[in-house]
């Protein structure tokens, strides 16, 4: 079979399972680039004509052109996806690209924003006007719900209860969080305000959180008030970023249930699988985990009979 003819039709799969367009793209592009390099370096256009020697041959090609270990990973990601498809519709026998061996990934630490840094951005923004309303709330249901940044851009107006948050997750599943009191004093403000601020002007009824134009708000917009957040924080030395926030609420619910139940964590952040969970923990400083640690220390229960 035709290895470009193949790739199409998994395209079309991928787009039949509703993978995203941000998903799409990258999954094209890393299909596009290895059929290039089959084509031009080692002369392989059957699907049958792949050998476990051209895929490896392609990681040490990306290697020699800079591509960091990071990235070659989830680049190789893509493939082994696209081969493990190829053996479920029976074109192949087996996934090749698993054989390859790919460098190992430096585990790296992330800095978590503090308690204190959060309170210090949320409170960066007022309520004086309905853009200072927007940002101090989406700062505050990020950090106390822990949403993607898509999730919150894409929050339903008719979605958000007295207590609650329907959010439509990766996937298109629907998953619910909890609103606490704290937040919910600043959602009830900000309803206010954006009522206000709105009722002579046009606006979509259906997002919670509206740009500019009265309208759905962009990644890059949502982006730019965290940066900003940030920046009046005097948060210097942690990456700020939406996905930050989703990390802090993580690690704050770990902290504060004394270990917590991970499977539980799981389901709030919407992951389908607990090890995406897992890599969200690895980023607790170890005094903070030897804290956590102590109460359920054996030996320590044992000393208290």
């Amino acid at each position: 079979m035709l290895l470009e003819d193949v790739v199409k039709e998994y395209e079309y799969y991928c787009l039949a399972k509703g993978f995203t367009e941000k998903t799409m793209i990258n999954k094209r592009q890393e299909l596009k680039q290895l059929l290039k390099f089959l084509d031009e370096k080692r002369a392989v256009h059957e699907l049958e004509g792949i050998s476990f020697h051209d895929l490896k041959a392609y990681a040490r090609f990306k290697q020699q052109s800079g591509l960091q270990p990071s990235s070659l990973v989830s680049m190789f990601k893509v493939i082994r996806a696209f081969f493990s498809w190829c053996v479920r519709e029976e074109y192949l026998n087996e996934n090749i690209a698993k054989k390859v061996d790919l460098p190992k990934q430096p585990k790296k630490v992330l800095k978590g924003f503090t308690v204190i840094e959060v309170d210090r951005m949320i409170n960066s923004f007022t309520y004086k006007t309905y853009f200072e309303a927007r940002n101090k709330a989406m700062i505050a249901m990020l950090s106390d719900c822990g949403l993607r940044a898509k999730e919150l851009r894409e929050l339903e107006t008719r979605n958000v209860k007295e207590t609650t948050i329907l959010v439509n997750g990766k996937g298109n599943k629907e998953r619910y969080m909890f609103i606490s009191p704290a937040l919910k004093k600043i959602l009830i403000r900000y309803e206010r305000i954006k009522k206000e601020y709105f009722k002579e002007k046009y606006f979509n009824e259906n997002y919670y959180f509206l740009s500019y134009n009265g309208d759905l708000l962009s990644h890059v917009g949502l982006d730019k008030v965290i940066k900003e957040a940030g920046k009046r924080a005097g948060i210097e030395d942690k990456r700020v970023s939406p996905h930050s926030f989703r990390h802090f609420f993580a690690v704050q619910f770990i902290l504060n249930t004394g270990g917590g139940d991970i499977y539980t964590l799981s389901k709030l952040l919407g992951h389908s699988n607990i090890s995406t969970t897992e890599r969200y923990l690895q980023s607790l400083e170890d005094f903070e985990l030897i804290k956590k640690a102590m109460p359920s220390s054996p030996l320590m229960n044992l000393n208290k009979k």
